[in-house]
């Protein structure tokens, strides 16, 4: 017999382990959920059946199973199975096992190292797998709750594949909770009983990590002992709901994301309920005023002059409020700003006069439009043909302030929404009057 053979052990079920470590799958028909990936046909699927590995990014929200997934890699396919986590682990310990990995290798053993949260190391840091990736010495499989795009080391995301896990539905929760419950390795000799609705209850609570729902199954059960779960034990413990949010990860920025696209869209439903997502999850109240002041400025614009104020105004009377009276001040802004009329034109008007700045060359200021302190700028013809609006009938002029390439253009297109109708108006009067004055 080979000594490095790979030989399954009979599992000793662990009772001091938490329930989430007992209940990780034996094999890809135990694990649940990802069928997108790992059902039939799919490409992790073949891959794992064909003993086909590459190195490759679990990316997903925690209690997926990434952790469990790689694990169930290693197994299936009899691969050493080395787990790192990046929060406690140093790079020293890392290359450690990677010189480790390159020596079994040579003596036909293969290594699946899994990276949990590869994220916390910095991209130099991870540069430190490259050269192992690069010679087959491991089978690198990275974990991370952050976009990969932006958190991992664009040479190694290169050199992997990138698969997305899902946030588990209610029904696959209801699953995992039941199947803990009959399993010896899980909580059957406990006796604990919970009706279907209680598990679905449970698995809403827990929204998609399974991990969670695991721990308050567990301390559920601990509780009850060999019992039928009273309801009211049930809802002592879910006081209230996890909401997944990081304050500096893509959440943080997909939440504020769905508010202000709900805001631009006058739903004002929608917008509502975003921003309680943000409030529950504990964000920052001035950091959700600052986003609003830019809605007002950005969505609603001349529109509604009054936007702005009123953000000002809120952000003012959060600060001075604090939590949670200010909260109420936070979701008056946001209905306000959902059912304001709606114009960019401003912000489309600043982006055309930018562009043109850029691209174009820097002209000088035409002279009508210089100051002439000096007899030497006088003389240099500064200030001539300048004309004063305050001295002409109707306060305007037909004086040309743009340098000559750009004679003409117009930036600024008003909307026919709320205000800006009005604006419309009255600036093609503007500018059809200059049109005729410099004709005539």
């Amino acid at each position: 017999m080979n000594l490095f053979e790979f030989e399954p052990q009979p599992e000793v079920v662990d009772e001091g382990r938490p329930l989430a470590e007992r209940m990780r799958p034996h094999s890809l028909e135990e694990y649940i959920g990802q069928e997108h990936i790992l059902g039939p046909n799919k490409p992790l699927r073949l891959q794992i059946e064909k003993d086909q590995l590459g190195s490759m990014i679990l990316w997903g929200p925690p209690g997926v199973g990434k952790t469990s997934l790689a694990s169930l890699i290693a197994r299936v396919t009899r691969c050493d199975f080395v787990p790192f986590s990046a929060v406690t682990s140093g790079i020293k310990e890392v290359k450690a096992v990677l010189t480790d990995a390159e020596r079994n290798r040579k003596l036909g053993r293969r290594t699946v190292l899994f990276v949990d949260e590869i994220h916390r190391f910095n991209k130099s840091q991870q540069d430190a797998f490259l050269p192992y990736v690069e010679k087959g010495d491991v089978i690198l499989i990275g974990a991370t709750t952050e976009n990969p795009s932006f958190e991992v080391n664009s040479a190694l995301l290169s050199r992997s594949k990138v698969y997305t896990l899902r946030a588990l539905p209610p029904e696959r929760i209801v699953m995992l909770l039941r199947r803990a419950l009959e399993s010896e390795r899980g909580l059957a000799r406990t006796g604990t009983e919970m009706t279907d609705e209680q598990l679905h209850q449970l698995a809403v609570y827990s929204n998609g990590d399974a991990r969670a729902a695991y721990t308050v199954l567990e301390l559920i059960s601990a509780a009850v002992g060999r019992a039928a779960v009273p309801q009211d034990v049930l809802e002592d413990v879910l006081q209230r709901k996890m909401l997944l949010y990081d304050k500096s990860g893509e959440e943080h920025f997909n939440l504020i994301s769905a508010l202000q696209k709900s805001v631009r869209s006058s739903d004002v439903d929608a917008a509502l309920y975003w921003l309680a997502r943000m409030l529950e999850a504990g964000e920052d109240r001035l950091y959700i005023a600052r986003r609003l002041v830019r809605m007002a400025v950005e969505d609603v614009g001349l529109a509604d002059p009054r936007a702005v104020e009123q953000a000002v105004a809120v952000q003012q009377a959060t600060h001075f409020l604090g939590v949670p009276e200010g909260d109420q001040a936070l979701a008056q802004l946001t209905i306000y700003l959902a059912i304001a009329p709606k114009s960019d034109a401003a912000y489309r008007a600043l982006a055309a006069a930018r562009e043109a700045a850029q691209k174009g060359l820097a002209e000088p200021v035409p002279p009508q439009l210089r100051n002439a302190p000096t007899r030497l700028m006088k003389e240099q013809g500064y200030g001539q043909g300048y004309e004063h609006a305050h001295q002409n009938p109707g306060g305007i002029t037909a004086m040309e302030c743009l340098p000559d390439s750009l004679a003409g253009t117009r930036f600024y297109t008003p909307t026919q929404r709320g205000l800006e109708a009005k604006i419309h108006d009255r600036l093609e009067e503007i500018r059809k009057w200059k049109e005729k004055q410099r004709e005539g």
